[in-house]
């Protein structure tokens, strides 16, 4: 996960200055390293390892000769955040460079093989086998171009790549398959870019590629060919937005931005598949399996819990990090002690890991590659969600249950699991169409001082998640409570006109909970209900139904409930005039106790 840039200058100008101003206005996206590569006799490279600024500072990265190049801020996710993993990446010739948003699932396929033929790697990451790969078809007499098609059609995963040559100097070629590109002309040359805000001061009129379509660019022109090598007249946009604006793509805010990708965080989390499978084949037998974490992953490791008790029989327990070390004691060997953290550097959260190394097998899922808990465990599943600017976790939490969904399947053997899960990113974008009845509810409960969430089984853990989105970014007092619980304290609290949010997946549960539905209700409550677009008696028992596709069953319901609940909480933070973005109180990275 990263930004890349690119940049073809006109009247040969430097590209280099160019080309660290526009990586800089990517800064936003989160990352670990920087570099720039740019071509005069051949390809001048220079990247490091930390911020732009100390970077900069050390390499002068604008002092480079050449009038074009593209240049790289990486977020890890193959490999450590240091200098030989930062991009640009080159061929062992050093002839070809490239820079790459997005994840090539089958790498080390393609790196075993490229090695067989005589190549050498320097880095850990997925990226580096594309220069290899066009490099091997220039070598046989492609151009930059057709090499660059060639290597598409056999790499599979998510990407953005851009391509220089120096043996087809004043060339640029890019291309995307569910990464995001943009290419943009201005009066003193052309450009590319992950974001707009990248390339906003030097150009306002936008070219989007579609997936598979090839940009070619010189200081001429801009060519966009579809996958046949067909030329494609390209509709030109004309972006009026501020920088600002632009670094969220348009969006008031981080939070509602994250929200729309959780779609995009899912499929490229599901790409973990084989990591997690020969993690699975690697751990031998598990008689017991704890998970740790704090806030929203400790709700994650809840359904966790369910998942693996009753799909995969293994007694689960789930421990909050910061009172791990009074079950210290009951570990042993056959434990898997399993840390969720999206940070990766949650103080609690290493100091039960420091202790569960000592005893057991150790695996952590988190978001950031590098960090203190991936150099710790024995094991690490790393979620795709990208850098999440919004302190209210959303993407990354669909990215935890992501991960933990497919390790559950997996070690399992439970294939209609799978198949359920591979459904979930459409769920998600067809949820996402619906939004304007999640605005319509929240100016009806933006004055509420109390709401509560109830759930049954695998919709207990949203419950507790949806209560603390509400709590997070509304400052409105929520609470989650498993549904069968409510005759024993919580039923007191309800009144007349208490939000009430019930979660109502199809499944075995349903009936059990349409009766607390109905006790709730008998009291005065407002019922706010999530269930299914088939369900006509939840309609009619309901103040107001968000809908959801009935296909979407209650094992699988965390994974796409959560959205709505997620929506209802940013918009009744918005109508209530606060920033969902940086709630009081709270910061996006607890590396405290």
């Amino acid at each position: 996960m990263c930004g890349i840039v690119g940049c073809i200058l006109k009247n040969n100008k430097n590209a280099a200055p160019v080309l660290l101003d526009c990586i800089s206005k990517l800064e936003y996206r989160g990352y670990d390293s920087i570099g720039i590569a740019t071509v005069s006799d051949g390809i001048n490279i220079k990247k490091d390892k930390g911020k732009i600024k100390e970077v900069d500072s050390k390499l002068d990265l604008a002092d480079m000769p050449g009038h074009y190049g593209i240049a790289h801020v990486r977020w890890a996710t193959h490999g450590d955040p240091n200098k030989i993993n930062a991009h640009p990446h080159t061929d062992e010739t050093e002839s070809v460079a490239v820079v790459h948003n997005g994840i090539i699932e089958n790498y080390l396929d393609i790196k075993s093989q490229l090695e067989e033929e005589g190549h050498v790697f320097k880095s850990d990451t997925d990226t580096e086998v594309i220069p290899h790969l066009i490099q091997k078809y220039m070598d046989k007499g492609f151009d930059l171009e057709d090499a660059l098609r060639e290597t598409i059609g056999i790499i599979h995963g998510a990407y953005a790549i851009a391509a220089i040559s120096k043996n087809e100097p004043g060339k640029i070629i890019a291309t995307r398959k569910d990464s995001p590109l943009i290419v943009g002309i201005g009066e003193d040359g052309y450009y590319l870019a992950s974001d707009s805000p990248a390339i906003l001061e030097y150009a306002r009129d936008i070219i989007y590629p579609e997936k598979g379509e090839l940009v070619i660019i010189d200081e001429n022109e801009v060519i966009v060919k579809d996958e046949f090598d067909n030329v494609v007249e390209k509709e030109i946009e004309t972006i009026d937005w501020t920088p600002e604006m632009a670094e969220k793509e348009g969006y008031d805010y981080f939070m509602i931005k994250e929200i729309n990708e959780q779609a995009t965080a899912v499929r490229n989390t599901l790409t973990e598949k084989s990591t997690i499978q020969e993690i699975i084949d690697d751990l031998g037998d598990i008689s017991r399996i704890c998970f740790v974490a704090c806030g929203t992953s400790f709700h994650a490791s809840i359904t966790g819990k369910y998942l693996l008790e009753s799909i995969a029989g293994i007694p689960t327990d789930v421990i909050l990090a910061s009172e791990f070390k009074y079950s210290a004691n009951t570990l042993n060997e056959d434990t898997l002690v399993i840390f969720i953290s999206q940070s990766g550097e949650t103080a609690d959260s290493l100091k039960a890991l420091d202790l569960a190394n000592k005893t057991s097998k150790t695996l952590g899922i988190v978001n950031v590659a590098g960090s203190a808990i991936t150099r710790r465990a024995d094991y690490v599943i790393q979620t795709q969600a990208g850098p999440e600017i919004g302190v209210a976790a959303t993407k990354t939490y669909v990215s935890q249950l992501t991960a933990i969904y497919l390790f559950a399947a997996l070690i399992a053997d439970d294939e209609k699991l799978l198949e359920d899960v591979y459904k979930v990113p459409d769920f998600i974008e067809e949820l996402l169409k619906e939004v304007d009845s999640i605005k319509a509810m929240s100016k009806k409960y933006k004055f509420a001082r109390d709401f509560f969430f109830i759930g049954r089984g695998y919709s207990y853990p949203i419950a507790l998640e949806g209560a603390l989105k509400l709590k997070e970014i509304t400052y409105i007092h929520g609470e989650g409570y498993a549904a069968g619980e409510l005759k024993h304290g919580p039923l007191a609290l309800i009144d007349e006109g208490i939000p009430v949010v019930v979660i109502l997946p199809p499944g075995e549960n349903h009936r059990k909970t349409m009766s607390n539905l109905e006790e709730v209700k008998a009291r005065g409550a407002d019922i706010l209900a999530v269930g299914s677009k088939e369900d006509e008696r939840l309609k009619l028992k309901s103040d107001d139904l968000f809908a959801i596709n009935d296909d979407v069953n209650e094992i699988i319901a965390p994974l796409v409930y959560i959205v709505p609940l997620q929506l209802l909480a940013y918009y009744v933070a918005v109508e209530k005039g606060l920033d969902p973005d940086k709630p009081k109180n709270l910061a996006k990275c607890v590396t405290v106790e």
